[in-house]
């Protein structure tokens, strides 16, 4: 009879980018203990990081051996893993293989690799919001437990075996961890809101009004084109009240949530002529072709969903009374505990 899997999260910093998927590994960093095949159990781990960090609380220690112990000697070849992605806002689940890898040149700072065969890549909006809750702890890794089943059913061939949903229990945390990690959490629930709203209240066409208006509220003139006939150009926006003088922006909105290839990208930047630009707006995510296309085109800028959430956060005042309705966002203060 078979069994049910057991799913894990893990969390990487933004910077590892589209490399754990692209090269098929998870990672984990503390780079100071080398090579974690060396500590058997948690207590060697406990006293490798009191000796490498003695200026941390010891009250943390445990915690952070706990997090390495489950890395090395708890994920088993067959487990899945669910690992969100920020830089692209998706959702990879994988399966381990059992292979672990240590890399000490790491450019990433993440020598510590564990293989996985990805199974599969989805938009953040494709799960509940609770599952997004449960796998947006700041944890590095941990178990899954409240909606294993959601995640695994994405996946899993039919008829396997799915978990009972239990209640997700949170792992120790000292106090300042768990406050840097509610307001992580605060942010990433209230983009995945936000994301959510704008794709069920607006049209696509409502959409590049919304564009059109946040692009105003940042001084631009700005106008939305024809339904029909466009060229791949929804916006068009200037500074200049009559939209003579240059730069001239073209903007392409896209109302979805998965990866926008580079061919679209390049129609949009086959439309621009002399002193014109061209601003891709996505509330997904761009390929790595379209990422290095807009690295090597100054006249080129990609906005995905999170950039596009943060410019409406940091507009928000100015947005007209009907857009902040369609989002209705209430300020709150987050202590800073990094500075």
């Amino acid at each position: 009879m078979s069994q049910v899997p057991i799913v894990w999260g893990i969390h990487m910093g933004e910077h590892v980018g589209s490399r754990p998927v692209e090269q098929g590994y998870v990672a984990i960093g503390w780079s100071a203990l080398g090579d974690l095949q060396q500590y058997s159990d948690r207590d060697a781990f406990k006293k490798a990081l009191a000796a490498r960090f003695p200026n941390q609380k010891p009250g943390s220690w445990p915690v952070s051996a706990g997090i390495l112990f489950r890395f090395m000697h708890e994920m088993k070849a067959g487990d899945i893993v669910v690992y969100p992605s920020k830089h692209n806002r998706m959702i990879n689940i994988g399966r381990f293989t059992g292979k672990f890898e240590y890399i000490a040149d790491d450019s990433d700072d993440y020598p510590n690799h564990r293989t996985v065969e990805w199974l599969g890549h989805f938009p953040r909006n494709d799960f509940s919001q609770s599952a997004l809750n449960e796998i947006g702890a700041f944890i590095t890794v941990f178990l899954i437990k409240g909606h294993a089943g959601e995640f695994l059913a994405k996946v899993a061939p039919s008829g396997t075996p799915m978990p009972v949903e239990a209640k997700a229990v949170e792992d120790a945390q000292d106090d300042d961890t768990a406050t840097v990690a509610v307001s992580k959490q605060a942010e990433l629930t209230t983009g995945d809101f936000v994301i959510r709203q704008l794709m069920t209240k607006l049209s696509g066409y409502e959409f590049e009004e919304l564009v059109a208006h946040l692009l105003e509220c940042m001084g631009y003139t700005a106008r939305v084109t024809p339904r029909s006939g466009d060229g791949g150009v929804d916006v068009i926006a200037h500074r200049d009240k009559l939209g003579f003088e240059p730069p001239i922006l073209k903007v392409q909105c896209k109302r979805k949530t998965d990866q926008t290839p580079r061919s679209e990208v390049d129609q949009l930047l086959g439309t621009l002529g002399d002193g014109e630009y061209g601003l891709f707006i996505s509330l997904g995510s761009f390929g790595r072709q379209s990422v290095e296309l807009e690295r090597n085109r100054p006249k080129l800028r990609l906005i995905n969903g999170e950039q596009f959430v943060e410019l409406l956060f940091e507009h928000y005042g100015r947005l007209a009374p009907r857009y902040r309705s369609l989002i209705p966002l209430k300020q709150i203060y987050v202590p800073d505990l990094q500075g």
